[in-house]
């Protein structure tokens, strides 16, 4: 009689059946393979076989073009793999990992059937990241041999697993796995089992959050995805992951997700309906929210929504001289921009001695930049001395744009806006760098509301490429084509955005930080396995957690409710989580503890 799976020690899990030839299965197999276990594929058809087995072919003869392995190592890694269309071949498996498509009718029938093949202590692993693990197991015939064994697209490249243990799951189960994810190279996160478990749980509400704002028409599927891309350092606009992944595959994952939150955050945006029952499911198809070269395709090709190469614009207005009002690191910032880029430049602030110590503060920046090797000196020198420093507004009357960059609050910027109006020339257009207040608000502090426009830069400004243009329903159409020409001039990538709070990088960032700290919150994963999840499974440069502290919770609070007050969506509800940190004064690295505690400098 077999030793039940909860009294054995974890099996080195040498032969593995993976159920499912699709690219994650390829993918899967692929790597069992290199790291020299047994490998058992199995689908429904010879014609996938063969697919799989010529994929495994044309991979294994890249790396070996790439010099990662010998002709004798492939040959070896090809005989490790046998193929079949009958689940009879995984009776010798220590380990199946199902990859079988997200259906739960289909995940059931294997299971079911793999319950009268395989030995009792065989594992048996769903490669699910949308249905739900406990469902499968308890459906088993032995539910402690159940569990959640969650790769990444691509398998071989991507380094994250999420092991997804159910309340049924065996410890000695959960620790075969783990160990065999470590010996495959890979970093294995344990989560438990919830629609999308970590990664893929807060990535698809962001998603789906992208697609409901091109749905709305608020911003083009380009300048959404540039905004995230140059703002937030993602390898991939959300629209064009969206295309990657499946429109369909995120439907049925947001679906699941729905069911089990309720949250309208997480109810699928009626895009993606309407673009999976038309076929439009993304690159496999060869069109989704773009267009692509042929089905499988990665290369977009222009189509009826692509925006034309130099569109014509209202001629905009001359800029020569350039204000810029506040003394704090990013109107330096800011400063530096507009002087590198030939512009003169007036920086004014409060006081003299604010003014003076922004300059330096920016002749301290040009000389890294010297050093660094990205100037000459005298580049250097030129730059600084286009800046003059003022402790006056009044300093701006003959500006051709002001941009403000003082105290993110309201009544501050709206005293400003109201000085500027007195003092700058008629025809000056007067810009906001707000994050997250209305630009008409500050416009209508002003007798020239046609005349103000948003110019959201990011901090640092100097290395971020990115500014969001936001028109107010005022803006004329040549301010707004004055400030894209100047974005091109200080070789900034501008995008088009309306006044609503957020605006396109903040209304995506944020609900998924906010998400991230409700998982610590209700104790379901911990920062470390979040932000490693986030980095590894997501290719973000950097995890929530570490993120929000770098940003400052404080300031994030602030945005989680401006968002939560325009939208007035319960999901948006800042965490009690964040709001405790704040009030105790952990504002993130400049106060020394926020998420995590920090060495003081």
């Amino acid at each position: 009689m077999a030793t039940p799976l909860s009294q054995t020690p974890s099996s080195p899990l040498t032969t593995i059946a993976v159920v499912g030839l699709g690219t994650m299965g390829i993918g899967i197999t692929e790597v069992l393979a290199k790291a020299g276990r047994e490998v058992v594929g199995i689908d429904i058809s010879e014609a996938a076989t063969a697919k799989a087995v010529a994929a495994l072919e044309a991979a294994t003869a890249r790396a070996v073009e790439r010099g990662r392995l010998t002709e004798q190592e492939r040959a070896d890694v090809l005989a490790r793999v046998r193929t079949s269309t009958d689940l009879q071949a995984a009776a010798d498996a220590d380990l199946v990992i199902e990859v079988a498509p997200e259906s739960y009718e289909i995940k059931h029938q294997i299971f079911r059937e793999l319950d009268g093949i395989v030995r009792p202590e065989t594992i048996l692993a769903t490669g699910t990241n949308a249905l739900s693990v406990t469902r499968l197991a308890a459906d088993s015939a032995r539910p402690e041999r159940v569990l959640g064994l969650h790769f990444f697209n691509p398998a071989p490249a991507m380094k994250l697993v999420e092991v997804v243990s159910s309340v049924l799951t065996a410890p000695t189960a959960v620790t075969a796995v783990t160990n065999l994810a470590l010996d495959l190279g890979k970093e294995p996160v344990a989560v438990g089992d919830r629609p999308g478990f970590v990664a893929d749980g807060l990535l698809f509400g962001y998603l789906n959050q992208a697609a409901a704002m091109y749905e709305a028409k608020y911003a083009s599927r380009e300048d959404i995805d540039a905004a995230m891309r140059l703002g937030c350092g993602l390898p991939m606009g959300p629209l064009a992951l969206l295309d990657l992944i499946g429109v369909d595959t995120a439907r049925t994952v947001l679906e699941a997700m729905y069911a089990e939150s309720h949250d309208r955050l997480h109810a699928p945006a009626p895009i993606l309906k309407q673009l999976s029952e038309a076929g439009l499911t993304g690159r496999k198809s060869g069109r989704g929210f773009y267009t692509y070269e042929a089905p499988g395709s990665a290369t977009v090709v222009r189509d009826a929504l692509t925006p034309l190469d130099g569109a014509a614009l209202t001629p905009g207005r001359e800029v020569r001289s350039v204000g810029v009002a506040g003394s704090g690191t990013m109107a330096s910032g800011i400063a530096e921009v507009f002087a590198k880029a030939g512009y003169e430049v007036v920086l004014a602030a409060r006081s003299e001695e604010k003014a003076q110590t922004a300059k330096a503060r920016i002749g301290k920046s040009l000389s890294r930049s010297v050093d660094k090797g990205r100037m000459t000196a005298e580049a250097a020198a030129q730059t600084l001395d286009r800046i003059t420093a003022a402790g006056s507004y009044e300093s701006f009357a003959e500006v051709d744009l002001a941009v403000e960059a003082v105290a993110e609050d309201l009544e501050i910027k709206q005293q400003l806006f109201a000085t500027l109006d007195k003092v700058c020339k008629p025809g000056a257009v007067l810009a906001t760098t707000t994050s997250s207040l209305p630009v008409v608000a500050c416009a209508r502090a002003t007798s020239r509301s046609q005349d103000v426009i948003g110019m959201h830069f990011f901090n640092p400004a100097p290395a971020m490429k990115l500014v969001e243009v936001v028109r107010t329903v005022l803006t004329a159409e040549d301010v707004h084509s004055t400030v894209r020409e100047v974005c091109g001039r200080i070789k900034k990538h501008a995008v088009d955005c309306g006044d609503r709070a957020g605006f396109i990088v903040n209304a995506l960032l944020f609900p998924y930080l906010n998400n991230a700290i409700k998982m610590v919150q209700e104790h379901y994963a911990s920062l470390d396995d979040i932000d490693a999840a986030m980095k590894l499974g997501g290719g973000y440069p950097m995890g929530p957690f570490e993120l929000l502290d770098v940003v400052g919770l404080d300031v994030s609070l602030a945005i989680e409710k401006v968002l939560h007050r325009e939208f007035r969506d319960p999901g948006l509800a800042p965490a009690p989580l964040l709001e405790h940190l704040v009030a105790a004064g952990c504002l993130g690295r400049k106060t020394g503890r926020g998420f995590r505690e920090y060495a003081r400098r």
